[in-house]
């Protein structure tokens, strides 16, 4: 599912209300929240979807953990997780993911061919607001020729829009 919408129209909102129904009915342990920065994992009360892969700034080794299957860790956070909030899907690329859908199938012991393990992913954020960094967008067209060629930079970006502004 997909809840798209640009700032201010209550997507966040939307998360605390899932989450609050969750509580009531006492299955707060079947959703799981997460976001591409700690701000906006912060803002819904997730975890940032780096935390979960083990991914950081001081660790040597990315991606250590998702070579482990049988991580207890994960296998028991992930056990009874039925629905996944991803917010500012805007800036999640294809390669963040697919990592992601490989730990999670890894942790529910689910055929890899699986989707996100078979959970059910709950889509927030505004696809045009922010792009991923160092990796494509979700929305990608692999059919275009530009798949082969390199993306602009933001510096060639801004002087094309300057240009622009001056004629």
């Amino acid at each position: 599912m997909c809840v798209p919408g640009c700032g201010g129209t209550g997507k966040s909102q939307l998360i605390r209300a899932l989450t609050a129904y969750f509580t009531q009915t006492n299955r707060a342990h079947k959703l799981r929240k997460l976001a591409p920065t700690s701000v906006a994992a912060a803002e819904i009360e997730g975890m940032s979807i780096h935390s979960f892969l083990s991914d950081g700034r001081n660790r040597k080794s990315k991606s250590k953990v998702i070579n482990r299957p049988g991580q207890m860790t994960h296998e028991n956070a992930w056990r009874f997780v039925e629905y996944l909030i991803l917010d500012e899907m805007s800036m999640v690329g294809l390669s963040l993911l697919a990592r992601l859908n490989k730990l999670i199938a890894m942790a529910k012991h689910c055929d890899p061919m699986t989707t996100m393990g078979g959970i059910n992913i709950i889509l927030f954020g505004d696809y045009i607001q922010y792009s991923p960094v160092f990796d494509k967008p979700l929305y990608y067209d692999f059919s275009t020729t530009m798949y082969n060629k390199k993306l602009p930079m933001e510096k060639e970006i801004q002087q094309k829009s300057a240009r622009a502004l001056i004629l």
